[in-house]
Protein backbone atom coordinates (compact mmCIF):
# COMPACT_ATOMS: atom_id res chain seq x y z
CA UNK A 1 0.00 0.00 0.00
CA UNK A 2 1.36 3.42 -0.97
CA UNK A 3 0.89 6.11 1.67
CA UNK A 4 -1.68 8.69 0.45
CA UNK A 5 0.60 11.63 1.20
CA UNK A 6 3.25 10.48 -1.31
CA UNK A 7 2.63 12.95 -4.12
CA UNK A 8 4.84 14.87 -6.57
CA UNK A 9 6.47 18.00 -5.21
CA UNK A 10 4.74 21.28 -5.97
CA UNK A 11 6.20 24.72 -5.59
CA UNK A 12 4.25 27.67 -4.22
CA UNK A 13 3.66 31.36 -4.55
CA UNK A 14 4.85 33.89 -2.01
CA UNK A 15 3.42 37.17 -3.16
CA UNK A 16 4.01 37.47 -6.90
CA UNK A 17 6.97 35.06 -6.96
CA UNK A 18 6.72 31.33 -7.54
CA UNK A 19 9.30 29.16 -5.73
CA UNK A 20 10.22 25.68 -6.92
CA UNK A 21 12.79 23.61 -5.02
CA UNK A 22 14.85 20.77 -6.45
CA UNK A 23 17.97 18.78 -5.73
CA UNK A 24 20.91 18.16 -8.05
CA UNK A 25 21.42 14.45 -8.70
CA UNK A 26 24.42 12.63 -10.11
CA UNK A 27 22.67 12.32 -13.49
CA UNK A 28 22.49 16.13 -13.71
CA UNK A 29 26.26 16.57 -13.60
CA UNK A 30 29.05 16.23 -16.13
CA UNK A 31 32.38 14.49 -15.62
CA UNK A 32 33.65 17.42 -13.55
CA UNK A 33 30.83 17.10 -11.00
CA UNK A 34 29.02 20.32 -11.91
CA UNK A 35 25.57 20.62 -13.43
CA UNK A 36 25.67 20.23 -17.20
CA UNK A 37 24.53 23.53 -18.72
CA UNK A 38 21.55 22.08 -20.63
CA UNK A 39 20.04 20.69 -17.43
CA UNK A 40 19.31 24.23 -16.24
CA UNK A 41 16.75 24.38 -19.07
CA UNK A 42 14.99 21.38 -17.51
CA UNK A 43 14.96 23.04 -14.10
CA UNK A 44 13.52 26.24 -15.56
CA UNK A 45 10.85 24.34 -17.51
CA UNK A 46 9.76 22.35 -14.46
CA UNK A 47 9.43 25.56 -12.47
CA UNK A 48 7.44 27.33 -15.22
CA UNK A 49 5.10 24.36 -15.65
CA UNK A 50 4.58 24.16 -11.90
CA UNK A 51 3.91 27.90 -11.76
CA UNK A 52 1.23 27.61 -14.45
CA UNK A 53 -0.34 24.68 -12.65
CA UNK A 54 -0.34 26.70 -9.43
CA UNK A 55 -2.30 29.41 -11.25
CA UNK A 56 -4.90 26.85 -12.34
CA UNK A 57 -3.75 26.87 -15.96
CA UNK A 58 -4.48 23.49 -17.59
CA UNK A 59 -1.88 23.29 -20.36
CA UNK A 60 -2.51 19.63 -21.08
CA UNK A 61 -6.28 20.01 -21.38
CA UNK A 62 -5.95 23.02 -23.66
CA UNK A 63 -3.41 21.20 -25.83
CA UNK A 64 -5.53 18.04 -26.03
CA UNK A 65 -8.57 20.04 -27.19
CA UNK A 66 -6.46 21.66 -29.92
CA UNK A 67 -6.82 25.16 -28.50
CA UNK A 68 -3.15 25.99 -28.23
CA UNK A 69 0.01 25.49 -26.27
CA UNK A 70 2.89 27.53 -24.90
CA UNK A 71 6.21 27.36 -26.72
CA UNK A 72 9.42 29.09 -25.76
CA UNK A 73 9.94 31.81 -28.38
CA UNK A 74 12.99 33.44 -26.83
CA UNK A 75 15.34 32.78 -23.92
CA UNK A 76 18.33 34.67 -22.60
CA UNK A 77 20.53 32.97 -20.02
CA UNK A 78 23.31 34.27 -17.83
CA UNK A 79 25.35 31.64 -16.02
CA UNK A 80 26.81 33.09 -12.83
CA UNK A 81 28.07 30.15 -10.72
CA UNK A 82 28.01 26.38 -11.13
CA UNK A 83 25.72 24.05 -9.20
CA UNK A 84 27.14 20.77 -7.95
CA UNK A 85 25.86 17.35 -7.08
CA UNK A 86 23.52 17.28 -4.07
CA UNK A 87 22.99 21.05 -4.06
CA UNK A 88 19.52 22.12 -2.97
CA UNK A 89 18.36 24.69 -5.52
CA UNK A 90 15.40 27.02 -5.74
CA UNK A 91 14.01 28.33 -9.01
CA UNK A 92 12.26 31.67 -8.54
CA UNK A 93 9.85 32.67 -11.32
CA UNK A 94 8.08 35.99 -11.87
CA UNK A 95 5.85 36.98 -14.76
CA UNK A 96 7.23 40.39 -15.67
CA UNK A 97 5.18 41.27 -18.74
CA UNK A 98 2.02 40.07 -20.39
CA UNK A 99 1.19 40.48 -24.06
CA UNK A 100 -1.82 39.25 -26.03
CA UNK A 101 -0.08 36.09 -27.25
CA UNK A 102 2.86 35.77 -24.85
CA UNK A 103 4.16 36.18 -21.36
CA UNK A 104 7.67 37.10 -20.30
CA UNK A 105 8.98 35.28 -17.25
CA UNK A 106 12.09 36.20 -15.28
CA UNK A 107 13.64 33.16 -13.61
CA UNK A 108 16.53 32.85 -11.22
CA UNK A 109 18.21 29.70 -9.90
CA UNK A 110 19.63 30.19 -6.42
CA UNK A 111 21.33 28.11 -3.75
CA UNK A 112 21.77 28.77 -0.06
CA UNK A 113 25.23 30.18 0.55
CA UNK A 114 27.67 27.83 2.27
CA UNK A 115 29.42 30.74 3.92
CA UNK A 116 26.77 33.17 5.18
CA UNK A 117 23.71 32.09 7.17
CA UNK A 118 20.39 32.98 5.50
CA UNK A 119 22.18 34.16 2.39
CA UNK A 120 21.59 32.91 -1.12
CA UNK A 121 23.75 33.03 -4.20
CA UNK A 122 22.48 33.34 -7.74
CA UNK A 123 23.63 30.60 -10.09
CA UNK A 124 21.67 31.52 -13.20
CA UNK A 125 19.39 34.31 -14.47
CA UNK A 126 16.95 33.74 -17.33
CA UNK A 127 14.49 35.84 -19.28
CA UNK A 128 11.97 33.63 -21.07
CA UNK A 129 9.30 34.57 -23.60
CA UNK A 130 6.58 31.91 -23.78
CA UNK A 131 4.31 32.38 -26.79
CA UNK A 132 0.84 30.88 -26.96
CA UNK A 133 0.50 29.18 -30.35
CA UNK A 134 -2.19 27.26 -32.24
CA UNK A 135 -1.66 23.71 -33.58
CA UNK A 136 -0.18 25.19 -36.78
CA UNK A 137 2.46 27.07 -34.76
CA UNK A 138 1.03 30.57 -35.18
CA UNK A 139 0.75 32.93 -32.20
CA UNK A 140 -2.79 33.39 -30.89
CA UNK A 141 -4.33 35.25 -27.96
CA UNK A 142 -3.98 33.53 -24.62
CA UNK A 143 -7.24 32.31 -23.07
CA UNK A 144 -8.99 35.10 -21.15
CA UNK A 145 -9.02 33.07 -17.91
CA UNK A 146 -5.26 32.61 -18.18
CA UNK A 147 -4.68 36.34 -18.68
CA UNK A 148 -6.80 36.99 -15.59
CA UNK A 149 -4.71 34.45 -13.63
CA UNK A 150 -1.47 36.12 -14.77
CA UNK A 151 -2.83 39.52 -13.79
CA UNK A 152 -3.10 38.33 -10.17
CA UNK A 153 0.71 37.94 -10.01
CA UNK A 154 1.75 40.73 -12.38
CA UNK A 155 2.75 44.12 -11.01
CA UNK A 156 0.22 46.79 -12.03
CA UNK A 157 2.86 48.90 -13.76
CA UNK A 158 3.86 45.92 -15.93
CA UNK A 159 0.45 45.22 -17.45
CA UNK A 160 -0.11 45.90 -21.12
CA UNK A 161 -3.01 48.33 -21.50
CA UNK A 162 -4.85 45.91 -23.80
CA UNK A 163 -3.64 42.29 -23.41
CA UNK A 164 -7.03 40.91 -24.55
Amino acid sequence: MVPPDIIPFAGRFEGRTHYFALRVYFEDTDFSGIVYHANYLRYLERARSDMLSGLGIDQRGTFETGNGVYAVADMALKFVRPAKMDDALIVMSQVTRLRAAACIIHQRVIRRSQFVVESFETLLEAEVTAAFINPEGRPIRQPRAWVEAFNTILATDQKDPSPL
